[in-house]
């Protein structure tokens, strides 16, 4: 066993450590050139990610094994008191299930982003963050200079919930293994994302994958169709290209 009694000896023993260390990463797109890839990371069980995301980066969650639970916060880059709030995430397209074309609304009626692809279908905007994902949260939203007063409630990708009729929720589990959701950003956003158990599903974590490239192309595209997110483009465009004025002022 190499000895760590000096400063040499553990210097020598923490490199042969890392050396022999693998690091799984995720898998990037096919269709992505690596060079527009600005973030990659493969999340544990247990594990979470932050990272500040520009106006039309589009992300993409993955959940390799078929059992990733991915709790995520959206907040305003410039200013993160403006966050995802669920309520309205759920009240204004008037649908509780996340799915392709579901705005990420923030409480002054602006997209923060878009699920744009979704093959997955098993998702959650109603429990809100198991204790440990919004410990992990905190620990996330402290990297990037947040309070824990600034983590509010979350949506879950990868764990499905479905109310029954009498108004109890019920796990509906994960779709299995290769499941994918594709986020477009339609303003500058901090994400913070932790990879833990669901509050009604205890079934062990799996490895989820985040993978983030530049493509602002996608804003001009139509993801929906609905007066309600109409509007709500509307008036994130209109806060937008006001910010942007205000700056070349």
């Amino acid at each position: 066993m190499t000895s760590t009694a000096d400063t040499t000896s553990a210097r020598a023993h923490a490199r042969s450590q890392a050396a022999a260390a693998t690091i799984s990463g995720p898998v990037l797109p096919e269709d992505i050139s690596a060079a527009r890839v600005g973030f990659a990371q493969r999340i544990p069980a247990g594990g979470y990610a932050n990272v500040v995301l520009g106006r039309g980066t589009r992300v993409r969650l993955s959940d390799p094994d078929g059992a990733a639970c991915a709790h995520l916060l959206l907040l305003r880059a410039e200013s993160p008191w403006e966050r995802l709030n669920v309520a309205d995430t759920v009240k204004v397209p008037w649908q509780a299930y996340l799915g392709k074309g579901h705005p990420l609304l923030s409480d002054q009626g602006r997209i923060l982003a878009t699920v744009v692809e979704d093959s997955s279908a098993h998702h959650d905007t109603l429990c809100g963050p198991s204790d440990i994902a919004r410990r992990q949260l905190r620990m996330a939203g402290a990297k990037q200079g947040l309070e824990p007063r600034d983590i509010g409630p979350t949506v879950s990708f990868f764990r499905g919930v479905r109310v029954e009729p009498d108004g109890g929720l019920t796990a509906t589990g994960s779709s299995g293994p290769g499941g994918t959701v594709d986020l477009l950003v339609h303003l500058p956003v901090t994400l913070l994302i932790a990879n833990a158990e669901h509050p009604l599903d205890p079934t062990p974590v799996t490895d989820l994958d985040v993978v983030a490239w530049s493509a602002p192309g996608d804003l001009a595209l139509e993801h929906n169709t609905d007066p309600e997110y109409l509007r709500a483009v509307r008036n994130t465009e209109t806060d937008w290209h006001a910010r942007t004025l205000e700056a070349l002022a």
